[in-house]
């Protein structure tokens, strides 16, 4: 029995809605619940054998062990709910209530039982409600709550000055001693629209004063609701609208229509009149505005009204100037004040228009302010505009780049679904070649093989110019890439081209050396066509400091250190409009089936996305030639490494699980990993792959996903996988890959992607460098 009530206890502490946590006299923890391992952040158990110290801010825990020590040498009292501060894991403060007991165990020692309540959300709670009971105490309004049989629950201190009823009178009375008996009935079919959860805005009604006359007043309903939101009765806002405050209400409402600010400021510098603009311009309410002083607000202050009157005079106020001049037909002077303040502390350009109004209690200077931000911006623009001489090539670039965009998200759609179409052409044209080998059937397989390879360079091009191709960019030199290519260059262009490569020693560049190569190739081969008969085509490099007055950066690029590569020929050149729609895609004026137009758009995709620009110069008959500018970086160039011996890249048993919503796709990477002697998982989405990642009871050594897929994204399917079974390594693979790819297009460096179309070589190339190399890819 005792046992079992030791065990029920246990329990009952550990599913205690506080924290409960039991200490030593050092201070170690010798038991802490459910509650307590959330409260502070921990794993369960995780907490037993720490010091209680840890769960204390850094900056009083020097302290805490002396503290506990003095508490435990004195009698001990129990201390109930002291608002103290807790730690968590994480090092986040936070409020905490905290009751101590101390107990003697049998054998002698001192155990002290803390019960902590997080008191944030009590704290914050309380505060919110103290805010809006200051509010309803505050207001001029007179603000009533009744509950649903029309029995008065509160009344404020503007319902004692509207109604003549002091609260202690009115307070568990009938609210019908102030309502007039005709318009009792309209008052029970506004209870009745409450009851139902309906609201009532501003209506025109009428009150008894506990003189007995009568009032008019504004009125507002709306439903009281308890803290479980059941309707227990409703409020009623009230505002007498006198004759005074008709007249008041409409020359408000002649200020609120202002489309400047208006602020009434009398004799102290103290703000009395206010409009809706004043309270958008500043951002405080009209309440606050009217209690403030005019320099919170303007913090050059305004002339006085002796000034404003001597509109004539040449008398100039202190840090003010005026502008324009009263006597050519203004009907008030404009003083030019340098800014006003906002709420949240930023400060406008404003310009500010006075007037004196006499009141007959005294002169208000009227300060009309108007927030010239935007007229500035505007002014400064339109000077940039006159300055700059390009203005419709800085707008044609612009629409460039908006085309681009909207190409790009196209391109994007198009790839991602023709690139899963040619990886399944590709490979099963290869298991064909593989198994027909040496008859006229593979023969006719590897034309096939050969198309959806060039089809695949085609998808890698429209993803290149649209900037969403999957780079790895490193620290390159230059001149090293031109002059490999150069090499090539040499055996493809034909002996009626002379070549010629002029470079420089350069600082490196941040690039993908594919993307650099295939950028000199795609400029080498139209060099080539512009030049049928013959001719010279010259790549050279250099340094270049673009300055403020450099071409490049007057059309858009960063001052700074560029590396230049130029690719000229004496070719037959362009006109000025063939150049303006170079680089747009699909725009060739070579003969059809002679160029996919392409080729100048995949250079400029690929060195905008490196962060550089490009340029073209051409005249007719006279030739072309391309200027291309790359940011340097301070990053080294690697060294070049040996390639590894070529590796047995068989499966032996290694379990993949293979995640692909496209059905054939799925099929032949299936059956590609079969061959290679891996087991083999799969799934048509990322439901499917976690409930197998779930039953599946032997390893999974790699989760093989597609990127984009319907319901779960791939990178999605990694973090859960990898988080049920942590020794799970992720490959990638996607046509379109634009999910797991960093703001500029690079792959994050824990992530491992293959590009379709792929083949079967490639996936397992790309298995086995995951499965062997560093960890990684995680999601």
């Amino acid at each position: 029995m005792v046992r079992t009530l030791g065990s029920l206890t246990g329990q009952l502490v550990d599913e205690a809605p506080d924290a409960v946590i039991v200490s030593r006299q050092d201070g170690t923890i010798a038991l802490a619940n459910r509650r307590a391992h959330e409260m502070f952040g921990y794993p369960a158990g995780s907490l037993l054998g720490e010091s209680i110290d840890a769960l204390v801010p850094d900056e009083v825990r020097p302290g805490h062990p002396a503290q506990r020590a003095a508490y435990l040498a004195s009698a001990h009292p129990p201390l109930r709910r002291l608002p103290l501060r807790g730690q968590r894991r994480d090092g986040q403060v936070f409020a905490v209530e905290v009751s101590l007991a101390a107990v003697t165990a049998p054998d002698g020692e001192i155990l002290v039982t803390a019960v902590l309540r997080d008191d944030t959300a009590h704290r914050e709670a309380e505060q919110a409600r103290t805010l809006l009971a200051s509010i309803v105490q505050s207001s001029h309004d007179a603000i009533v709550t009744t509950d649903l049989d029309g029995v008065v629950l509160s009344w404020n201190p503007g319902a004692e000055l509207l109604y003549g009823y002091p609260a202690g009178k009115m307070v568990g009375q009938p609210i019908d001693r102030i309502i007039p008996p005709d318009r009792r009935p309209d008052e029970a079919e506004i209870l009745a629209l409450v009851r139902i959860g309906g609201r009532m805005d501003r209506y025109r009604t009428s009150r008894l004063h506990a003189d007995g006359t009568a009032i008019t007043v504004s009125v507002l309903v709306s439903p009281l609701r308890d803290g479980t939101g059941t309707i227990i009765g409703m409020t009623t806002t009230a505002r007498d609208i006198s004759e005074r405050e008709h007249a008041e209400a409409r020359v408000q409402a002649v200020l609120d229509a202002a489309p400047d600010a208006l602020l009434g400021v009398d004799d102290t510098g103290n703000v009395v009149l206010v409009n809706a603009e004043a309270e958008r311009l500043f951002g405080h309410p009209r309440y606050d505005l009217t209690t403030m002083a005019v320099r919170r607000l303007l913090p050059d202050g305004l002339p006085p009204a002796t000034t404003v009157l001597r509109i004539g005079g040449d008398s100039t106020p202190l840090g003010t100037e005026p502008v324009g001049d009263p006597g050519a037909g203004q009907s008030a002077p404009r003083w030019a004040t340098l800014t006003a303040r906002r709420s949240d502390g930023v400060r406008l350009p404003v310009e500010i228009s006075c007037s004196a109004l006499d009141t007959g209690d005294g002169i208000i200077v009227v300060a009309a302010v108007r927030d010239i931000t935007d007229r500035l911006a505007a002014e400064a623009e339109q000077q940039a505009l006159r300055e700059e001489a390009e203005q419709r090539r800085i707008e044609a670039r612009l629409q460039r780049v908006e085309r681009l965009e909207s190409l790009g998200q196209l391109a994007g759609g198009v790839a991602h679904d023709f690139n899963n179409l040619l990886a399944v052409i590709l490979n099963y044209a290869a298991f064909i070649v593989e198994d027909a080998a040496g008859t006229p059937m593979a023969a006719d397989a590897e034309q096939i093989a050969r198309a959806a390879r060039r089809g695949s360079d085609l998808t890698h091009q429209l993803l290149a110019f649209a900037r969403r191709e999957v780079i790895r960019p490193r620290p390159l030199d230059v001149s090293t890439v031109v002059t490999e290519v150069t090499q090539m260059l040499r055996r493809s262009i034909g002996e009626h081209i002379a070549l010629t490569a002029t470079t420089a020693p350069l600082p490196p560049v941040m690039a993908d050396p594919g993307q650099l190569e295939q950028v000199l190739v795609n400029l080498a081969v139209n060099a080539r066509d512009a030049m049928p008969s013959g001719g010279h085509l010259t790549i050279d490099t250099a340094v270049v400091d673009a300055d403020q007055d450099h071409p490049a950066v007057l059309s858009g690029l960063e001052p700074g250190c560029y590396v230049r590569i130029r690719v000229s020929d004496t070719g037959t050149g362009m006109p000025r409009d063939v150049i303006a729609k170079a680089f747009d895609p699909f725009f060739t004026t070579k003969p059809s089936g002679q160029g996919t137009g392409l080729g100048l758009a995949t250079v400029y995709g690929i060195v905008t996305q490196a962060g550089g620009t490009v340029q073209i110069y051409s005249e007719p008959g006279f030739g072309t030639t391309i200027t291309i500018l790359l940011p340097i970086t301070d990053a080294a160039v690697p060294e070049d490494r040996p390639a590894p011996a070529p590796a047995d890249l068989s499966g032996h048993g290694v379990t993949v699980l293979v995640v692909e919503d496209e059905t054939a796709l799925r099929e032949v990477s299936e059956r590609i990993l079969r061959r290679g002697g891996y087991t083999v998982l799969t799934a048509a989405d990322g439901r499917e792959a976690l409930q197998i990642c779930a039953t599946h009871e032997g390893p999974i050594d790699v989760l093989l996903t597609d990127v984009i897929m319907p319901g779960m994204l791939g990178k999605d399917i990694a973090e859960s996988v990898t988080a049920a079974r942590p020794g799970t390594r992720v490959l990638f693979m996607s046509g379109y890959a634009q999910p797991v790819l960093t703001t500029h297009g690079t792959l994050a460096a824990d992530v491992h992607l293959l590009e379709k179309p792929f083949t079967g070589a490639e996936l397992m190339q790309a298995l086995h460098e995951q499965l062997h190399g560093p960890r990684g890819g995680d999601g």
